[in-house]
């Protein structure tokens, strides 16, 4: 007697195995900062067909730059051998990279579609060599230390150069992710995306770059910037 499989409509690709999983790993390391790897999360995550991971030296939790916030690691960098995109985010540290992570960047880029960066995650590139002599942007008090580690920085929001996009400071990531996403799936699934979240950025004040807020107020940010980075986060109870 025919099986109910018998009569299964084929599928759409011809009856061959569905697409493989767009593997993304959000690379996590203590002190990062939060936001530049929950904004791009929550654009990708959630697309058919993507396997969003946290991943960090050892699996379990990471303890951002507030010492307040944790995200859980489902893997660890050794388990992640070969993701399909890497995203890292920033920190306010001043510390030298995480060579577990450094070393990491350089095995698993080579064989990327994409290796992306939020704020001074772009020094993390940097520091494994992938940015040599390449135009990228970070966040801009950062930018000096960019140019130092031989990448040549710009002041745009994303920076796109092959299969590197690098985002400035912070809330950029956003901005970086629905870039992405458009080239990973079309513009039509990026704008949709936009929507959903509700991406339609009106801040109340014009002070959003150094270009923009006055002279004064950009050396006091820069001031207090250096201060929280020379500071240890305070303790996550």
């Amino acid at each position: 007697m025919p099986s109910a499989d018998d009569h299964a409509p084929a599928a759409a690709n011809g009856g061959q195995q569905p697409p493989k999983p767009v593997t993304i790993a959000f690379v996590l390391y203590p002190g990062f900062t939060a936001l530049d790897i929950i904004g791009p999360f929550e654009v990708l995550a959630f697309v058919p067909g993507h396997e969003a991971v946290f991943v960090a030296a050892e699996p379990g939790p990471v303890t951002d730059d507030t010492g307040r916030c944790q995200l859980i690691a489902a893997a660890s960098l050794d388990q992640m051998t070969a993701p399909d995109v890497v995203v890292i985010g920033g920190t306010l540290s001043t510390k030298e990279p995480d060579q577990a992570v450094v070393q990491w960047l350089r095995r698993v880029h080579p064989a990327t579609t994409w290796t992306t960066s939020v704020c001074t995650g772009a020094i993390y590139l940097a520091a494994a060599g992938i940015l040599d002599g390449q135009d990228a942007t970070t966040h801009w008090a950062w930018a000096g230390e960019l140019e130092r580690r031989g990448a040549r920085c710009t002041e745009q929001r994303v920076v796109e150069r092959g299969k590197v996009i690098t985002a400035a400071g912070v809330s950029a990531g956003i901005d970086m992710a629905l870039t992405l996403l458009a080239r990973l799936h079309g513009p039509q699934i990026a704008q949709g995306l936009q929507l959903a979240i509700e991406y339609d950025p009106e801040p109340p004040f014009d002070t959003g770059s150094p270009s923009k807020a006055p002279a004064e107020m950009v050396e006091f940010v820069r001031s207090q910037l250096t201060t929280l980075a020379a500071s240890e986060p305070a303790s996550s109870g």
